[in-house]
C-alpha cells in the first residue's frame, strides 16, 4: 500500500517513534552501566558518579536522559537525589540487551575474557547445584558487592563479604568447606578477584556466575528485596 493513501502511516510511525526512544535512551555504554548499577540498587547521584567513575555532572546528564524515557525514577533526600528502576521489566530489558548482544556478537566474548582474565581459572557451580549444596551445608556462600547493594537484595544463606574486607575476613571463614563468590552477574569480575585471594590463601573455590537479577528472574527467591516502586501513571 502506498504510504500516501495511508491515513494510519502517522499513527504507526508515531508508535514506532516512541519505542525508539527506549532504545536511543539506552543508545550509551554509561548509561547502560548506570541502568546496570541500579538493577543493584538504588542509588544517589553522587555514589553512581563514584561507581561509574564519573563525574557528577555527566552522571546527572546521563540520569536526566533516561528518566525522560521512564527507565529510571527519582526521589529527593535532603540534599540528593536518589535513582531507582523504574518497573522490573526495565531490569529484564536489559538482561535481554546482554544476551542479544552475547549471542550475536563473538567481539562480546572477547572483551569478557580480556575484563575478566581469570574467567577460566575457577571451578563454575549452577545455580540449582547450588540450592543443593547450601541445602546439604557443604559450601559456604560470599556476596562479594559492596554492601549497599546486598542489603537491597541477596541470595538466601549469602554472607556479604564485600571485596575490599575479605583479606581481613579470612580468618573467619571455615577451611573445611567449598568457599562459593558471586557478584553482580557474568559481566562482574568482583568474584573472581575474591575468588583469587581466596585459592591463594588455600582455600577451595568456586564461583556461581549469575548475580541476584539473574537468579531473580530463574524464580528462585531473594532475601531482602524491597518492593520496586512504579511511575506516576503507570507507564510499563
Amino acid at each position: 500500500m502506498n504510504r500516501t493513501n495511508n491515513p494510519k502511516r502517522p499513527q504507526k510511525e508515531q508508535l514506532y517513534t516512541l519505542f525508539s526512544q527506549i532504545a536511543a535512551a539506552m543508545a550509551n555504554p554509561h548509561r547502560l552501566e548506570l541502568l546496570d548499577l541500579l538493577v543493584q540498587a538504588s542509588r544517589t547521584v553522587e555514589e553512581l558518579a563514584q561507581e561509574a567513575e564519573m563525574s557528577v555532572a555527566n552522571t546527572s546528564q546521563h540520569l536526566q536522559r533516561l528518566k525522560q524515557a521512564r527507565l529510571v525514577i527519582s526521589q529527593k533526600e535532603g540534599l540528593y537525589v536518589r535513582y531507582r528502576l523504574a518497573d522490573p521489566t526495565v531490569a529484564r530489558l536489559w538482561l535481554q540487551l546482554r544476551a542479544v548482544a552475547q549471542q550475536q556478537l563473538a567481539e562480546v566474548d572477547r572483551a569478557l575474557n580480556a575484563y575478566r582474565q581469570q574467567r577460566n581459572e575457577f571451578e563454575n557451580v549452577s545455580a540449582e547445584e547450588l540450592r543443593t549444596r547450601l541445602q546439604n551445608d557443604d559450601v559456604i556462600l560470599l556476596d562479594v558487592r559492596p554492601a549497599v547493594e546486598y542489603k537491597n537484595g541477596h541470595l538466601p544463606g549469602a554472607r556479604s563479604m564485600p571485596l575490599e574486607e575479605l583479606e581481613q575476613a579470612l580468618a573467619s571463614l571455615p577451611d573445611d568447606k567449598t568457599i562459593v563468590a558471586y557478584c553482580r552477574g557474568p559481566y562482574c569480575v568482583y568474584a573472581d578477584d575474591a575468588l583469587g585471594i581466596l585459592a591463594a590463601n588455600g582455600r577451595t573455590v568456586a564461583r556461581l556466575e549469575e548475580g541476584v537479577l539473574e537468579w531473580q528472574q530463574a524464580g528462585y527467591e531473594i532475601t531482602n528485596l524491597p518492593e520496586v516502586p512504579k511511575p506516576p501513571g503507570g507507564f510499563f
